[in-house]
């Protein structure tokens, strides 16, 4: 089961969050958001937002850097790994209580007001408790991090994920002696990945992609609302065809 969870399970959730993303972008680009609540109750959507949204993003930023940096990296800046780790337990705290409450907050909100309920899908619930059960887990790896302040316990993680991520076999054993909560933390976490594609969680990857979307890809378009006060007369296809032809003919400002 060891080698199974932390082995090969990544693998799954990860291959099911790069392909899962592109399909759904591919077959429906225009779900690729989250919808906001905020017209429905703006009373302490902020508040909550900030902080769950900055509280997530320094944890993510900071597992991502804690993680896949090798080791070599800290090293060679004399950066030692008890100081790491109590750099980790403190930042990670901290982030940690601040996604925590504004989680809360958002999800107290969306159970509790009618309006923004009869909008919320299951899925928009679900992945909420799952995110905020994620978080209490981190939370609860703070104590026992704590126990391991020389950083012996985080280098294993460490040289678990790179090896994860470079495809080395063998990993697993190095979470095989680690703390329950750590376990299920890391099970929870790849689940969640697994479940982006289906969520709106997949908004995350817009907001990272869009701008090389339109930068690189593709010119953007805008879509511009009208301020008349009736309707402009039905154009046959024979002038929307005329139009475009003279539009194709019209010489452009770089000329």
């Amino acid at each position: 089961m060891n080698t199974f969870l932390f082995g090969i399970y990544p693998y799954i959730a990860l291959s099911v969050l790069f392909l899962g993303s592109i399909a759904r972008y591919d077959r429906d680009p225009f779900t690729w958001k989250t919808s906001s609540s905020q017209l429905l109750r703006q009373r302490h959507f902020a508040i909550a937002s900030i902080l769950f949204h900055v509280g997530v993003l320094v944890i993510f930023v900071g597992h991502v850097v804690g993680l896949l940096t090798p080791i070599w990296v800290f090293d060679m800046l004399h950066v030692s790994h008890g100081a790491k780790q109590i750099l980790a337990i403190v930042a990670g705290g901290i982030a940690g209580v601040m996604a925590t409450i504004g989680g809360g907050m958002l999800l107290y909100r969306r159970w509790t007001d009618q309006r923004i309920r009869l909008t919320s899908s299951f899925a928009d619930i679900a992945i909420l408790v799952l995110l905020l059960a994620q978080l209490l887990l981190g939370l609860g790896t703070v104590p026992v991090s704590w126990q391991h302040s020389d950083g012996h316990e985080m280098v294993k993680f460490m040289t678990w994920a790179q090896m994860i991520w470079t495809f080395q076999p063998g990993a697993a054993d190095y979470v095989a002696g680690a703390a329950l909560v750590f376990k299920l933390h890391i099970v929870l976490g790849l689940t969640i990945f697994l479940l982006v594609p289906f969520t709106r969680l997949v908004h995350i990857a817009s907001g990272i992609f869009a701008p090389l979307r339109y930068l690189l890809l593709r010119p953007g378009y805008q879509i511009v609302r009208s301020r008349r006060s009736s309707k402009l007369p039905e154009r046959s296809a024979a002038d929307i065809n005329k139009g475009r032809i003279a539009a194709a003919k019209r010489p452009s400002a770089a000329e």
